[in-house]
Parts: structure tokens; sequence; C-alpha cells
């Protein structure tokens, strides 16, 4: 691929990138606010279900922007919602993966 293709492709992928922000965004916002319910005690089974295929989307969608960190934190995510029961550990690590992840999507704009 030429210069002009790569370009093209960047610009393509950078018009695609806007429009899916708001929809990544607003996954990463379900994951923050299914990491509060946990730390409140008061996670739902539906928050639950909810937040890790929040979690499962973002890992596909950030990959294909080039944010593999992204995608790694992501899938993390969706292994820790796909259990049961989290500890103390676990969930002070699903609090801390929206933060990551809206620092990562804010470095990406």
């Amino acid at each position: 691929m030429g210069q002009a293709g790569q370009t093209d492709l960047a610009e393509a992928m950078n018009r695609l990138w806007t429009q899916f922000l708001p929809q990544l965004e607003a996954r990463v916002a379900v994951l923050q606010a299914a990491a509060d319910a946990l730390g409140r005690g008061t996670l739902a089974p539906a928050e639950r279900e909810q937040a890790g295929s929040a979690a499962h989307k973002l890992a596909g969608v950030l990959g294909t922007f080039g944010l593999a960190e992204g995608t790694a934190l992501a899938r993390e995510a969706e292994v820790l919602y796909s259990g049961s029961h989290a500890d103390a550990a676990a969930v002070a690590r699903l609090q801390e993966i929206p933060v990551q992840l809206r620092a990562m999507i804010a470095g990406r704009k």
C-alpha cells in the first residue's frame, strides 16, 4: 500500500473512531457503574451480565483501533464479571479498569 493508501486508511479509521466514540464511552460508563455497584455490594445479576457484555464488545473494538492494551483490560474485566463472586482485590481492579480505559480512549482522540 502506498503513501496515499495509508493516508486514506488512517483517515477512514479516524472517521470510524469518531463514529464509535460515543458507544465506547457508554460501554466504559457501564463498566464504571457496575464496578461502583459491586463495591457497594448492590450489583444485580443483570448488571453483571451487562458489564460483561460491554467489556466483551470493548475488547473487540479497541483492538480494531490499535489499542491492544485496552483490549487486554476489557478482556480482564469480562473474565472478572463472568465469575459469581469478587473478592476485594477483584473489586478494586474492576474499579481501576474503567479509569484506565477512559485514559486510553482520551489519548486516542
